[in-house]
């Protein structure tokens, strides 16, 4: 694989400074059943990296002490970590909001048969990824076979209430484009999404988030292979919006590895970025429980361009809506 890296180093992408902190993502693990080409976190059943309970305590201490309001799970697959379900549980018993970044294949695989009513019976949040409503495009991405998986899972999450007016059981399905693109106007994919997956399989949900891929671990491998890395950074950097910057993911977050060191953002962590200066060593969740992380400066490089590009691009999806759908393309 590629290393990225070091073509990332060198930016004049703007500064940019904490605010109030609001969410913990933590990565409670590599280990997927899935190996898709654009992970950023090259993730793969073959990962034996696991966040341990001794972590997950921490991150629980650290969320009570700086009354953070949301514990976002992802991974990997963050449901196949063996403490996942106690992890849940104790946050939601200190009436944190939970979200589970789910790949949907996970709740039909064997041992996991209860996870979808787990889930509903904690009242989590799925945010689950879908890059397509069209089986040959999610397949062509993911693998054989992961689209009527994930259709299924889709199914078995609606015959739970997710998805449905009024329920309390949230589901938001992610699409990220199949190539070095920038994802179109997310209102009006998110319609077709809707009108597609209704008429199509009879599935409802309630928002769609658009997300950019990011140059860095597979995907970013893949396009230094193909000879399209400066032409995806071009793109990137010709779509930036300042008016993007105000809501970057980066600013209320913090990225938490299975290992327990601190990260400005899940794509720092894959990067090798710690919080703090580009000199300091990681630091562990259990060294800031009482920190206070409000007006810190957050580490940038030339893959954040992807978050501000076109509509932006977080966690919670676009960050700007436009009256036009976007479909630039670079080579690959």
């Amino acid at each position: 694989m590629h290393d990225t890296f070091h073509l990332l180093q060198v930016s004049d992408f703007p500064a940019l400074r904490r605010k109030k902190l609001e969410t913990l993502q933590a990565n409670l693990g590599y280990r997927c059943n899935q190996s898709c080409v654009h992970c950023h976190v090259a993730a793969s059943p073959r990962r034996t990296e696991e966040m341990s309970w001794e972590t997950m305590a921490s991150l629980l201490d650290f969320a009570f002490r700086q009354g953070v309001s949301t514990l976002d799970l992802t991974g990997g697959a963050p449901e196949m970590n063996p403490n996942f379900r106690r992890l849940v549980e104790a946050a939601r018993a200190l009436g944190l909001r939970v979200i589970d970044r789910c790949n949907l294949t996970i709740l039909s695989e064997p041992g996991y048969e209860t996870l979808a009513d787990f889930l509903a019976a904690q009242q989590v949040e799925i945010v689950a990824s879908l890059p397509c409503y069209l089986e040959e495009n999610v397949n062509a991405q993911r693998g054989d076979g992961v689209f009527e998986a994930s259709i299924a899972g889709l199914h078995k999450l609606n015959r739970l209430g997710y998805g449905l007016p009024d329920s309390g059981r949230v589901l938001n399905l992610v699409y990220n484009p199949l190539g070095p693109s920038l994802p179109p106007d997310q209102v009006k994919l998110e319609a077709a999404y809707k009108e597609q997956l209704a008429s199509r399989y009879g599935i409802v949900f309630n928002q769609l988030f658009a997300l950019a891929n990011m140059p860095i671990k597979r995907f970013g491998s893949q396009l230094v292979s193909r000879n399209a890395f400066h032409d995806y950074m071009h793109l990137l950097k010709g779509a930036y919006q300042s008016s993007n910057l105000d809501g970057v993911m980066c600013r209320s977050l913090i990225s938490v590895s299975w290992e327990g060191h601190v990260y400005d953002c899940d794509f720092n962590q894959m990067l090798g970025m710690p919080l703090g200066s580009d000199t300091s060593a990681p630091i562990h969740i259990a060294d800031l429980l009482d920190a206070d992380l409000s007006g810190r400066s957050i580490r940038v490089a030339d893959h954040c361009y992807g978050c501000t590009a076109g509509q932006g691009s977080s966690c919670g999806g676009a960050l700007a809506q436009s009256d036009t759908i976007q479909q630039t393309h670079a080579t690959l």
